[in-house]
C-alpha cells in the first residue's frame, strides 16, 4: 500500500494510509486535539475534518481558537440548520441559497404557495426547530453526485431554483451535496462546504433569528420574489449577547432615526436615492467641506469642477462603459419624440452618461497643455457629484444612494514620485481621521482582480510600490505590522489600498482608498515630457480620504450618536428664556454670541424650561444657555450642556470665550 505523508505545521511528517481523514491525524495525535478539532486547512484549503486527504499534503488543525475559520464554518452550518427548519415546519417550501455573512447568515425560500411569503411572526418557531436539529447531533456528511443525478434530485422533489442552478454549473464540475443525517429520507442542500462534522458541534444558544426581507431570485428584479430570513450566528453565548448589545446600542444611534429628530434630512420616492438636505443638515455638510478644502489647500491640491454629462464615447476609452455599464445613468445625445407612447429615441442617437466618477474628466483637464516632468505631482481635487444606478434593493438611508458627492482628487506623478506620494496621501488621512474623531482603524491592500487591464509586471510593480508606501508613511508600527492583503479585490484597473474605521460601538468601516493607476493614462494617452526629452505616461493615484459626503456624515452622525463636536454642531447653542421679562437679554445672549462667530438660536415660547430642556436634548444641541430675570440682572446665563444632568451660572464673557475656543476646526485650533 502507498502511504501518503502529511506535513504538519511544526514540520513533522505523518505517514498515513489512503482514505484517512484530518479527524484520523487529530485523533492520533492525542484525545483533546481531537475533541477540540472542528474542520482542516490541507493545502491552504479549508475543508471538513472527515474528508479523506486525496494525496500528500499540508495540513493544519482548525480549532475554535481559529475564529475567523470557525466563525465562517458556524454561520454556514446555522444558514443549512435553518433550511432544514423551515422545510420541516413548512412543507412545500423550496430552498435556493443561504451563505455565511460578516456577522451571521441568511437563506432565502419561496414559500408554499398557500400560505405566502414568511414574516418576522414565524422566527419563534423557526427558531425553536433549529435547537431542536442542532440537539440531534446530525452528521453533515460530504457527497459528490453526478450533475444529471442531482438534477433529477432536485426536479422530483419539485426544488425547480436547485434544479435551475445545477442545470447552468459548467460541465465537469464537481458537484458537492451534504446530507444532515444518514439514510435516505437525510434532509439535502447543494453545498461547496466545507461543514462542521455534526450540528451538535454548533452552540444552540448562540444564534438569533433577525429579520426577514424580500430578495430577488438571482438578485433580478425580473425574477421570483423570495422570503430571505437573516440571522446572527457566533461561537457562543457570551459573543452573541455582545453582538445583540451593539445591535440595540447600532439601533439607537441610526443615522436615519436621528436625521429626523435632528432635521438633517430627508429620502422620498420621488427622488430614489438621492438626499434631500435640510438645512441643519447641510450647515454640517458645510462645515466638514470647509475643513476638507482647507486640508487640501494646505496639502497642495488645486481644485478644479468637471461636467455632469459626457459622450459615451470617452467612457468607451476609458473602459468604464465595457466594465461599469449597468451601473450608469445613460441619456440619449437628443431632444426624445414624446408621443403617448412615451418618449422615443431614434436609432441614431448619441448616448451621453451622468458621470459614475470624475476620474475620466480629470485626465482630460491634466492633457490640456504640455505638461513637464518638472510640473509632477499634480493634485488634481474635485468634491464630485456623481451618479451610480444601484438597484432600490440595495438603497439604505444616506449610507448607499445613487448621487453622492466623493472627496475625490487624482494625483498624476512620475514613476519615481509614487511612493513618497502614496506615503504623504496615508499621512494626511491619517491626520483627518483623528480630528474627526477616528482612532482606530485598519489598513487593507486589495489586490489584482481576476478580469484586469494590464500585465502581471505591471500588477507587480504597483502592488509593491503601495506596500512601501504604508511602510513609508507615518502610520503606527502596529498598523504596518498588520495591514491585510486581499486577494482578488482590486479595481480593474489598479490594486488599492483600503482604509476601514472603527467607530463608537465597534463596527468597521471601508471608507478612504487610494489606486496605483498605469491603464488610465495609457488608454486616454496623458503624457508628459520627461528630463529626456520625451513622452511618458504618468501614473494616476486615484484616492478618496472621506469616500463620499452622504455616506461619511451617515457614518459620522452613527459614530457620535448625532453628538457632534461643538465644531460640526449645526446649532452650537440655544438661548432659552424662563420667562418673558428676560426676552430681551435673550437677544442679547443671541447677538453677543452670533457676532462671536457662533450658530445660535433663540426659544423664547411659553413653556415650561423642563419642556425646552427635553426638546432641545433631543435634538442634539450642545449648549442650552437658561435666562431668566436674575441672569438678566447680573449678565450670565445658566448653561446646560447636552448630557449633564447639573448647570452652571456663568459669566455671559466667559461663556462666549469658551465655546468660540470649543468650536474652533481641529485644523484651526
Amino acid at each position: 500500500m502507498n502511504m501518503l505523508s502529511i506535513t504538519l505545521p511544526d514540520g513533522s511528517v505523518r505517514e498515513v494510509p489512503p482514505g484517512s481523514t484530518p479527524m484520523d491525524i487529530a485523533a492520533a495525535i492525542g484525545p483533546g486535539l481531537a475533541k477540540a478539532a472542528i474542520a482542516a486547512r490541507v493545502d491552504g484549503e479549508l475543508r471538513d475534518i472527515n474528508r479523506p486527504f486525496e494525496r500528500d499534503a499540508q495540513l493544519a488543525l482548525v480549532t475554535h481558537r481559529d475564529e475567523v475559520d470557525a466563525l465562517e464554518l458556524a454561520r454556514h452550518d446555522f444558514a443549512h440548520v435553518l433550511a432544514e427548519a423551515v422545510q420541516a415546519l413548512f412543507p412545500g417550501t423550496q430552498i435556493t441559497f443561504g451563505p455565511a455573512t460578516d456577522d451571521g447568515f441568511y437563506y432565502d425560500f419561496a414559500a408554499p404557495a398557500d400560505r405566502g411569503p414568511f414574516t418576522e411572526e414565524d422566527l419563534p418557531a423557526i427558531e425553536a426547530k433549529m435547537r431542536e436539529i442542532i440537539a440531534r447531533d446530525e452528521p453533515l456528511i460530504r457527497e459528490v453526485w453526478s450533475r444529471a443525478d442531482l438534477i433529477d434530485r432536485w426536479t422530483k422533489q419539485g426544488e425547480t431554483f436547485k434544479a435551475e442552478w445545477a442545470a447552468e454549473l459548467p460541465e465537469g464540475e464537481e458537484l458537492t451535496v451534504y446530507r444532515a443525517g444518514k439514510g435516505e429520507d437525510a434532509w439535502l442542500d447543494m453545498c461547496r462546504g466545507p461543514h462542521l462534522a455534526s450540528t451538535g458541534k454548533l452552540d444552540p444558544q448562540a444564534f438569533k433569528l433577525t429579520r426577514v426581507s424580500g430578495a430577488y431570485w438571482r438578485g433580478d428584479q425580473k425574477n421570483a420574489m423570495l422570503s430571505r430570513i437573516y440571522g446572527t450566528g457566533w461561537l457562543n453565548k457570551k459573543q452573541l449577547d455582545a453582538h445583540l448589545h451593539m445591535l440595540e446600542e447600532a439601533a439607537k444611534r441610526d443615522h436615519r432615526k436621528i436625521g429626523q429628530e435632528m432635521d438633517l434630512f430627508h429620502l422620498q420616492s420621488e427622488a430614489h436615492g438621492s438626499v434631500f438636505w435640510h438645512p441643519k443638515g447641510y450647515m454640517i455638510w458645510r462645515q466638514l467641506e470647509a475643513y476638507m478644502r482647507r486640508r487640501l489647500d494646505a496639502g497642495g491640491y488645486e481644485e478644479v469642477k468637471t461636467p455632469q454629462v459626457m459622450d459615451a464615447r470617452q467612457w468607451e476609452r476609458s473602459g468604464h462603459w465595457g466594465k461599469y455599464r449597468e451601473n450608469m445613468f445613460v441619456i440619449p445625445d437628443e431632444v426624445p419624440n414624446v408621443s403617448d407612447e412615451g418618449a422615443l429615441v431614434s436609432p441614431e442617437a448619441d448616448w451621453m452618461a451622468l458621470k459614475p466618477m470624475n476620474c475620466p474628466a480629470h485626465v482630460l483637464i491634466f492633457r490640456q497643455g504640455i505638461k513637464s516632468y518638472r510640473d509632477l505631482p499634480i493634485r488634481m481635487a474635485e468634491f464630485g457629484c456623481c451618479h451610480r444606478n444601484e438597484p432600490h434593493g440595495a438603497l439604505h438611508g444616506i449610507m448607499r444612494v445613487r448621487q453622492f458627492t466623493q472627496d475625490d482628487a487624482h494625483i498624476f506623478v512620475r514613476e519615481d514620485q509614487v511612493v513618497d506620494e502614496v506615503a504623504k496621501f496615508i499621512d494626511l488621512l491619517d491626520s483627518v481621521y483623528h480630528d474627526l474623531g477616528f482612532t482606530d482603524y485598519a489598513v487593507k491592500l486589495a489586490l489584482r482582480p481576476e478580469k484586469r487591464f494590464g500585465d502581471d509586471a505591471m500588477w507587480d510593480k504597483a502592488e509593491d510600490e503601495l506596500r512601501r508606501a504604508v511602510m513609508a508613511s507615518n502610520l503606527p508600527q502596529k498598523i504596518k505590522d498588520g495591514f491585510e492583503e486581499l486577494e482578488g479585490e482590486g479595481a480593474f484597473y489598479a490594486p488599492k489600498l483600503e482604509f476601514h474605521l472603527t467607530d463608537a460601538i465597534g463596527r468597521t468601516w471601508q471608507v478612504g482608498t487610494i489606486q496605483s493607476d498605469r491603464v488610465l493614462p495609457e488608454r486616454l494617452d496623458a503624457s508628459y515630457i520627461g528630463e529626456d526629452g520625451e513622452r511618458h505616461r504618468p501614473v494616476m493615484l486615484h484616492r478618496a480620504i472621506l469616500g463620499t459626503f452622504e455616506r461619511f456624515l451617515g457614518i459620522l452622525i452613527e459614530h457620535h450618536a448625532g453628538r457632534f463636536p461643538l465644531w460640526l454642531s449645526p446649532v452650537q447653542a440655544v438661548v432659552a428664556t424662563i420667562v418673558s421679562e428676560a426676552d430681551d437679554y435673550a437677544h442679547v445672549v443671541r447677538d453677543r454670541l452670533a457676532a462671536a462667530g457662533l450658530r445660535v438660536e433663540t426659544d423664547l415660547r411659553n413653556e415650561k424650561i423642563n419642556y425646552k430642556v427635553r426638546e432641545h436634548s433631543l435634538a442634539k444641541v450642545p449648549a442650552l444657555l437658561v435666562v431668566g430675570k436674575r441672569e438678566a440682572e447680573e449678565g450670565t446665563v445658566a448653561v446646560r450642556r447636552l448630557g449633564s444632568q447639573g448647570q452652571e451660572i456663568v459669566p455671559l464673557d466667559e461663556i462666549i470665550a469658551r465655546l468660540v475656543k470649543e468650536a474652533t476646526p481641529p485644523d484651526l485650533a
